[in-house]
């Protein structure tokens, strides 16, 4: 082996070799009978992959890596989302940097560019999945606009609007004025802004007085049927059933009674815009019946804007809904024209400092407005009924189990779901229309024209719209197994095992999935869903560009200078001085780069951090430390192949003598093991990777290896004995690089095939090896015991030596009081390992009533440890060096909590900050009563 661990070689190495030799399709020799599958959520086609992907895919490969050790015939389903908006923005930008818009080209040559980008550059997240070392089944990669899938959609959205289960109407939905297109509430991403609220005068047409209501949005009060009350507001009740003049508009609306207004808000008068917001469409539809709303224009139902966000026109016969001279302009301009003719009017009582949730589009950045259009809708309470009751009863368990809750609250409130989408880049909607508006459903215009006997020429046009991304993404755990046809793997892999993603898309895309799934294979698409937590910064803040904290997982790996770093997170930003800030944040944060971890160390990072359901502050120094766990297991594994190879390990037979370390050491394994598979079989990644590290680390490592060295070197060891000791390094490495290949597959992987041979292991990779299980015959509580007496002993011995800073390596006398006689055995016994690690120059029994001289003292159990100080140190110049520390740490004390005890500092320093002084100041306290002890020990002497 080489002899510094460089993860890059044999990371790029290793994954070509598995992808080739084909070692992530399911196994045909696995049993049929325990499948396992995991469905990975697609990611977009164009997108990189981040943090969340990168813990997300950490966890699902270490479930599938796990499961294929066990001999499961397992599926880590690959594939990607066409993701319509995003995708064809991307080419669509592409595009108007020649100088053309994609109505230059039309539809299908526009479609063509964008295959043709999706073949050249849509590939970026999965060859960033491979470097972290995600063991799909590439093979067998599904792309939700492949021709398989999309016959899926197809079969779905035709059979659910026979059942008439898919219809088209008119409603509500977040309309994106830039991209002219309903998008889902997930692509609305709404944030707090500076804005106003403005009080306006509607005059009541009895002419006594007027009624205020407040807005943050007056150029929708053009669009207004109605002002809502509070029906026990008590100041408002008499005026129930009368009207108010619409200012600017001369139509006449009614005062109206609702308990959706909350009287203590404002003056408790709330003006409805049923086309502009989604609560005022709720009390429309609540009132639409009435007379003085039915008889209004559009029964009240006034649609103000174009798809532009532009106050519209209307027909002839009705430009008096909304004033001429509104007509065309932006949404923006038209505010200010409605508030500069209030003023004029005298019709504005005040305007307010107000700040509000502004919602915008997640890629264009837009103003979303509520906008009353046709769109194809799914009716979804019949699909919620029973995708409830698969979680009440059990079929479906949510980890954590909190989050059914969050899965009720929203199927049990759910609304129809959107599904169409006004732009190019998708599954058109399987849809025609003839001349006189009539609508044919079909899978393909020659199904449509057979199934209602429409003559070759006669006309039909297809439904321009295509299907919204989450409704292919819904078909996922069935379609990319091939259905509709009932192929082996749909039979082998659906239901699929678990579930893995973020709580954010629960409704959007878990719940959808269950929907589909019992509606279409009559079960359940998954057994469990894992909820995981968000990947934040060290702070606790939420990764976003603005605040230029975004990590690369890629940069993690590899490394990126200074530079480099600087140019990525600065790159794009339109404000100059965002761009500075970022700057100047990054260049503190990372004064020198970001330096290379390897994905083995970014693996066990995230798997150490996976509670359930929680977020994860993402800390540099937590990777830096699990590099450091990986150049450990390298070098252990070195010093392991330098005492074996060219050996007898015991694998040809002989006797093998085991000493009382080595059944230590495979009992502690033992107990790893069923440690690791709990916790995996239970999702606490967490737990796994902390059994693994504290076995590998502190046990195997830091002890073991120690203890076999007084064996390997010594002249009196028997062969046997020797032999035993090689063995149980072999084995019990072995056994530990297949307990930690799942979260670490490179580096286990590597080494393995050093040390596989040495342990009498076969094959040809450590992923098809068995995982490990717990042997009882190999638990020896006595061994335990033993070595726990063994390691006190030893540890009594260095911490004395610590703290009077005497030499490591000086050998010491000791002497032993209070021994009982186990005591005494256990000395006799494992005397070599004593002699060795903790340099003893010898060992003698005092009696328990007998005065020792003056000694340092350490506890092991009840006998006492005793190492006479009579010569060893010099006291005088050992006391002087402890007061020089004494007087460093006091001075250092007092700087801090002058620090602390600064309002100016505590009140404007980030909190951040002030803890890690807290933290500072803390820690000194802790090794000045430390050094104090120490001192008066020394003292009395």
């Amino acid at each position: 082996m080489e002899k510094t661990y460089d993860p890059h070689n044999l990371e790029k190495r290793w994954y070509q070799t598995w992808e080739e030799r084909g070692y992530f399709a399911p196994a045909a020799d696995a049993d049929s009978q325990n499948p396992y599958c995991i469905m990975i959520p697609p990611p977009n086609v164009t997108g990189s992959l981040h943090m969340g992907h990168a813990f997300q895919d950490t966890i699902m490969d270490a479930l599938i890596r796990y499961h294929r050790m066990k001999g499961d015939k397992t599926l880590w389903q690959a594939g990607s989302d066409h993701a319509g908006i995003a995708t064809q923005m991307v080419v669509e930008r592409l595009i108007n940097a020649e100088g053309k818009t994609r109505h230059d080209y039309g539809r299908e040559k526009f479609l063509e560019k964008v295959w043709e980008w999706k073949a050249q550059s849509g590939g970026t997240i999965t060859s960033q999945l491979r470097r972290m070392g995600a063991s799909l089944d590439w093979e067998h990669e599904r792309f939700t606009m492949d021709e398989g899938l999309s016959d899926a959609v197809k079969e779905v959205f035709v059979r659910l609007f026979e059942e008439g289960l898919i219809y088209r109407g008119k409603r509500l939905v977040n309309w994106d004025p830039k991209l002219h297109t309903a998008v889902s509430d997930l692509e609305v991403l709404s944030e707090e802004e500076n804005g106003f609220l403005w009080h306006m005068r509607y005059p009541l047409t009895n002419g006594q007085g007027h009624l205020v209501v407040a807005t943050t949005r007056p150029e929708t009060m053009l669009g207004d049927c109605a002002v809502a009350v509070h029906p026990g507001d008590e100041r408002y009740t008499h005026l129930l059933g009368e009207f108010v003049e619409l200012p600017l508009t001369g139509r006449r609306i009614p005062i109206i009674a609702d308990d959706y207004v909350d009287p203590e808000f404002g003056t408790g008068c709330v003006k409805i815009t049923p086309a502009h917001d989604f609560n005022d469409y709720q009390v429309w539809l609540r009132h639409r019946d009435e007379k003085a709303i039915a008889e209004q224009p559009h029964g009240g139902l006034i649609n103000v804007f174009t798809i532009d966000a532009a106050i519209r026109d209307h027909e002839a016969d009705e430009k008096h809904i909304i004033p001429a001279d509104f007509i065309g302009l932006d949404r923006f301009d038209a505010r200010k024209k409605v508030v500069a003719d209030l003023q004029s009017q005298d019709l504005l009582e005040k305007i307010d400092d107000h700040k509000l949730m502004v919602p915008r589009g997640d890629r264009s950045g837009s103003v979303i407005e509520p906008f009353l259009t046709d769109q194809w809708y799914v009716k979804v309470e019949p699909l919620a009924k029973p995708a409830i009751e698969a979680v009440e009863s059990g079929k479906i368990r949510f980890v954590p189990d909190n989050w059914k809750n969050t899965y009720y609250e929203w199927m049990r409130n759910i609304e129809d779901w959107c599904i169409s989408r006004q732009i190019w880049w998708g599954h058109r909607i399987p849809a025609w229309y003839d001349s006189d508006g009539n609508i044919y459903v079909g899978r393909s215009e020659a199904e449509v024209r057979e199934k209602h006997q429409l003559a070759e020429d006669y006309p039909l046009r297809q439904d321009e719209d295509v299907l919204d991304t989450w409704f292919s993404s819904a078909l996922w755990p069935f379609s990319t197994l091939g259905w509709p046809e009932q192929t082996e793997r749909v039979k082998t892999f659906y239901p699929t095992s678990v579930l893995v993603t973020g709580f954010d898309i629960i409704f959007f895309w878990v719940a959808r999935m269950i929907m589909m799934g019992l509606k279409f294979m009559d079960d359940v698409p998954f057994k469990e869903v894992y909820v995981h937590g968000l990947v934040r910064d060290s702070h606790g803040d939420k990764m976003s560009k603005s605040k230029g904290n975004v990590l690369d997982p890629i940069d993690l790996i590899d490394g990126i200078d200074l530079e480099a770093l600087v140019s990525k997170r600065t790159s794009g930003m339109m404000q100059p001085q965002l761009a500075k800030k970022i700057e100047k944040a990054t260049r503190k944060e990372f004064p020198d780069g970001i330096p290379s971890f390897g994905t083995d160390a970014l693996r066990f990072t995230f798997a150490s951090q996976a509670t359930t359901g929680r977020d994860i502050k993402f800390d540099m120094g937590r990777i830096e430390g699990y590099r450091n766990f990986c150049n450990k297991l390298w070098n252990a594994a070195r010093y392991v192949l330098m005492n074996t190879e060219q050996h007898d390990c015991g694998q040809s037979g002989g006797e093998l003598e085991l000493s009382m370390a080595d059944r230590w050491i495979l009992s502690r394994l033992q107990s790893t093991i069923a440690t690791v598979t709990e916790a995996t079989e239970g999702y606490r990644f967490d737990h796994a990777a902390k059994a693994i590290y504290e076995f590998t680390w502190n046990e195997y490592c830091d002890w073991y290896l120690e203890l076999s060295k007084p064996v390997l070197t010594s002249d009196s060891a028997s062969e046997a004995a020797k032999r035993g000791t090689r063995h149980t390094l072999v084995t019990v490495l072995e056994t530990l690089l297949r307990l930690a290949h799942p979260i670490m597959p490179y580096i286990t992987e590597e080494i393995w095939q050093r040390v596989a041979p040495l342990a009498g292991a076969r094959g040809e990779t450590i992923m098809t090896q068995p995982f490990p299980v717990r042997d009882d015959s190999l638990t020896d509580s006595a061994a335990v015991a033993e070595m726990e007496w063994v390691m006190q002993f030893i540890l009594g011995i260095r911490k004395i030596k610590g703290e009077m800073n005497i030499a490591p390596s000086k050998p010491l006398p000791v002497l032993l009081q209070n021994a009982d006689t186990e005591d005494q055995a256990r000395l006799t016994r494992n005397r070599h390992y004593l002699d060795f690690l903790a340099r003893l120059e010898s060992a003698s029994l005092l009696a328990s009533d007998e005065e020792p001289p003056e000694s340092a003292m350490a506890l092991v159990g009840g006998m006492k440890l005793l190492i006479p100080m009579a010569g060893l140190i010099d006291k005088e110049a050992e006391l002087a060096r402890l007061e020089k520390e004494l007087g460093k740490l006091k001075g250092n004390i007092t700087r801090l909590e002058g620090k602390l005890n600064n309002p100016k500092f505590v009140d404007k320093a980030p909190e951040a900050v002030v803890q890690k002084e807290r933290d500072k100041l803390a820690s000194e306290i802790a090794a000045l009563e430390k050094l104090e002890q120490q001192f008066k020990k020394i003292q009395a002497l």
